[in-house]
């Protein structure tokens, strides 16, 4: 049997998605025990041919396949797609298709939200199964595709256990500090931390991820005109880099808007902090009683207070801690590789 699972977003590694990616990589070189006459091909960028070992196969991403996948030369019986927005078209008996989000509903305007909503319909029209990354995911897909028969599963992504990874420090941070992280883009909606801080002179907000937006521009302009000097925005961090942020921050803020899971606030989880977020999207279902959610509209002075006062018990700190472990790449692994054995026999 031939499953082929499309990395392809590796190009992205620092965005939730290529995380998602390489953790499949990191499953297939360190825990995968291949089946007698099962074949694991991963598509991948350049960079990533021999990167997670010779338990399985490679191929290049080439944008060719694109259009005419069949030039791979192999018809595969399983086609994973990790993400509804790949741009690779399956060639195989079994085309197995995860969804996360339906972001683009939200933030594209006119013919685009309907572009990308068509693509979406046209992978679920060819796809055997349908899985969605939580139960908000799954709302979304039966709001937005046209389903027919077909059921949607739920399978919640894995997180690394980066709580048990080296560390590095980054250089010039202040303390104490409170540490948020993303791709600055409207949906995260970092900037309406800024009235938050500056109500706390006593703390510094951090906040890392790409930040070569025109967000991340207006978020800087607004702060130089606020003369906000407790507000910085690091770019992207190294994983080291980005377990220190999480170790020694005093707090976890998360005040995204769209998100199918929220992998960020279980991260959190895992080093004993406090997290306050959004209560929108995935963000109620998978922080639950583990977090503390921002009040409706964002109201400084009430939000400023909640992160001042942030604080967990040491029996808190373990529940939440337990409850971030329990999302492991092996289950999730382990549920996805059942589903290529039952689709491609």
């Amino acid at each position: 049997m031939r499953i082929l699972i499309d990395l392809s977003i590796l190009k992205n590694v620092h965005c939730g998605l290529g995380q998602v990616a390489l953790n499949y990589g990191y499953y297939f070189r360190d825990s995968y025990l291949p089946q007698a006459g099962e074949k694991i091909y991963l598509l991948v960028p350049k960079a990533y041919i021999g990167a997670f070992g010779n338990k399985v196969r490679y191929i290049q991403a080439c944008k060719i396949y694109r259009i005419m996948p069949w030039l791979i030369g192999i018809r595969f019986d399983v086609w994973h797609a990790i993400h509804q927005l790949s741009r690779y078209r399956p060639f195989a008996r079994n085309y197995v298709l995860t969804i996360h989000d339906f972001n683009f509903i939200y933030e594209k305007t006119g013919p685009k939200t309907q572009k990308y909503l068509n693509m979406v319909q046209r992978k679920a029209d060819k796809a055997k199964r349908i899985c969605a990354i939580s139960e908000f995911a799954k709302a979304e897909t039966e709001r937005y595709i046209r389903l027919g028969d077909k059921h949607v599963e739920v399978i919640y992504n894995g997180i690394e256990r980066i709580d048990l990874k080296q560390e590095e420090a980054v250089p010039g941070i202040k303390q104490p500090y409170i540490f948020s992280i993303g791709e600055s883009k409207e949906k995260k909606n970092f900037h309406v931390l800024l009235d938050m801080m500056s109500r706390l002179p006593e703390l510094q907000l951090y906040i890392a991820g790409k930040n070569n937006t025109p967000y991340a521009n207006r978020i800087r302009s607004e702060i130089a005109e606020r003369n906000i000097t407790n507000v910085h925005l690091t770019g992207v961090v190294s994983e080291a880099q980005k377990t220190w942020l999480y170790r020694n921050c005093q707090a976890f803020v998360f005040p995204s808007l769209f998100e199918g899971f929220g992998l960020p606030v279980v991260e959190a989880m895992l080093f004993n902090k406090p997290v306050i977020c959004s209560k929108e999207t995935s963000l109620t279902e998978i922080g639950g009683d583990h977090v503390t959610f921002f009040p409706k509209g964002y109201p400084a002075g009430e939000s400023a207070q909640l992160i001042a006062t942030a604080a967990l018990t040491p029996e808190q700190a373990e529940k939440n801690r337990q409850y971030a472990c329990s999302f492991t790449w092996e289950r999730h692994m382990q549920a996805y590789l059942a589903i290529y054995r039952e689709s491609g026999v």
